[in-house]
C-alpha cells in the first residue's frame, strides 16, 4: 500500500529505508467511502494527503449550495487546502470522495516534524509547491481562455482512464456549465469522432 508513495517521492529524491520508516511513522492512512468528506469548508482539520487508490474532488459551496469544483485528484496524486495547511487558517474547501478511496495523509505538525529528521523532504515539498503552483495557474489560465468544449476534451485527453469516477454532475460544476449543456458538448464530441 505504500509503495506507491514511496515512488512517488523517489522520483524526486532517494531515500534510505530508516529515512523511509520515519515518514510512515508520520502518515496515517484513511479510507473514506463514496461521498464521504476528508475535510469540510470552514473547519479547521485539514490535510496533505496522497491518493492510494479513487478519487477525490476539491470544491467549495455556493450560499446557495451550488458546487464549484476546482480540482479532480486522482490515483499518485497530492490533493490540499494549500492556505488553510500551510497558514493555518480555516478551510475554503470541501474534499470529497468520489469513489471508494485510500488515502494517506499528513498533519502540519507531523510535516514539520518530517521536515526536521527527514531534511532532504524539503526538496521534495519544494517540487511539490512547483508543481502545485503551475496547476493553479493552468486552470486558472484555461476557465479565463479557454471555452468549456475545449477544456472538456483536453480533461477527457488528459483522464482517459478515470473518467469513470467523474459523475456528469461532478464535471458540469468543474467545467461551470449547466448539466445540459455539459449533455450537448459530450454529444457533439461523439459525433465527431
Amino acid at each position: 500500500m505504500f509503495r506507491l508513495l514511496r515512488q512517488n517521492i523517489e522520483r524526486e529524491i532517494s531515500l534510505t529505508d530508516e529515512e523511509w520508516n520515519t515518514i510512515i511513522e508520520k502518515a496515517e492512512y484513511i479510507k473514506l467511502r463514496k461521498n464521504e468528506l476528508l475535510q469540510s469548508q470552514n473547519s479547521h482539520t485539514t490535510y496533505e494527503c496522497f491518493i492510494i487508490k479513487g478519487a477525490i474532488k476539491t470544491y467549495t459551496l455556493s450560499e446557495k449550495g451550488t458546487e464549484n469544483v476546482i480540482f479532480f485528484s486522482f490515483k499518485n496524486e497530492w490533493a490540499c487546502d494549500l492556505e488553510s495547511f500551510y497558514q493555518k487558517k480555516t478551510t475554503r474547501y470541501n474534499i470529497k470522495a468520489m469513489e471508494e478511496t485510500d488515502l494517506l495523509v499528513i498533519n502540519k505538525s507531523n510535516k514539520a516534524l518530517l521536515f526536521k529528521e527527514v531534511p532532504k523532504l524539503i526538496q521534495f515539498h519544494i517540487v511539490m509547491m512547483e508543481r502545485s503552483n503551475i496547476v493553479i495557474q493552468k486552470r486558472l489560465l484555461d476557465i479565463l481562455n479557454k471555452p468549456s468544449r475545449q477544456r472538456y476534451a483536453e480533461f477527457i485527453k488528459r483522464y482517459p482512464k478515470t473518467t469513470h469516477a467523474v459523475s456528469d454532475k461532478n464535471l458540469s460544476a468543474y467545467l461551470g456549465v449547466s448539466h445540459e449543456f455539459l449533455s450537448k458538448i459530450k454529444k457533439d464530441s461523439t459525433v465527431s469522432k
